[in-house]
């Protein structure tokens, strides 16, 4: 009927209408996108203002300040701000920390590396010896085959317990990871009552300084790849 009033082709008309529809949506393409993933991340409730998000492809690690049609600001630990177009959070993947910041923990994840050479079975001096730290007696009177390193394992799992700092009401494991080349790795995953990012970083300080501390009691030692100056000190032992 259009075609008729204005006596055109309605071929013409429809191809008209086509390419003006084909450049609207180039020139407001990132319009439409962005407000497509505004509407999605509300009704999925996938973003709110004061999330910590983190996203590689941008460089963005810190809290969401702002979220508009268009973009979505974040402020980086680091105090720079991130942009972000509001449909990349669509498109790409972004990791959002906020159920770990609602369960009231902060994760600790970290390991130190064992070196495999020190690892043994438990003789009778290291019995007696064990006997005398509490949070081992009852262990080692039950079980007289274990290795250092089991028993090693047992202790920093009752030292995170009786912590007070960590999170009791959230999973906590002392684990072992596959043997490498560079030993077997022990991880730490627990979670801290603070979510403060320096008390936290403290607290993960103060817990693998123990580790170091105290590992040598266990006749055990962290694998640590040789230092130029080792290298050199072997070399002038070999031909002195």
């Amino acid at each position: 009927i259009v075609a008729i009033v204005i006596g055109t082709s309605p071929l013409v008309l429809l191809s008209g209408i086509g390419a003006m529809a084909a450049v609207f949506s180039f020139i407001f393409k990132d319009t439409i996108l962005s407000l497509v993933a505004g509407v999605l991340l509300s009704v999925n409730d996938m973003l709110r203002i004061g999330d910590w998000i983190e996203m590689p492809a941008y460089g963005a690690n810190g809290d969401v300040v702002e979220i508009t049609m268009n973009t979505v600001k974040v402020k980086n630990f680091d105090l720079t701000i991130t942009t972000i177009p509001a449909y990349a959070l669509i498109s790409d993947s972004f990791k959002n920390w906020r159920g770990i910041i609602e369960s009231g923990g902060r994760r600790i994840m970290r390991s130190v590396s064992i070196d495999l050479d020190s690892i043994k079975i438990c003789d009778d001096e290291m019995h007696e010896r064990f006997q005398s730290i509490p949070e081992l007696k009852d262990l080692i009177e039950k079980d007289k085959s274990l290795t250092n390193l089991a028993v090693f394992r047992i202790y920093l799992d009752e030292y995170l317990k009786r912590h007070p700092m960590i999170h009791q009401n959230i999973i906590q494991i002392v684990r072992q990871l596959p043997p490498t080349t560079q030993g077997v790795p022990l991880e730490v995953y627990a979670f801290s009552k603070d979510l403060d990012w320096v008390n936290y970083e403290g607290l993960q300080a103060e817990i693998f300084e123990h580790i170091f501390a105290v590992i040598s009691d266990f006749d055990l030692r962290i694998f640590q790849e040789p230092s130029a100056e080792a290298l050199r000190k072997v070399a002038d032992a070999r031909y002195s």
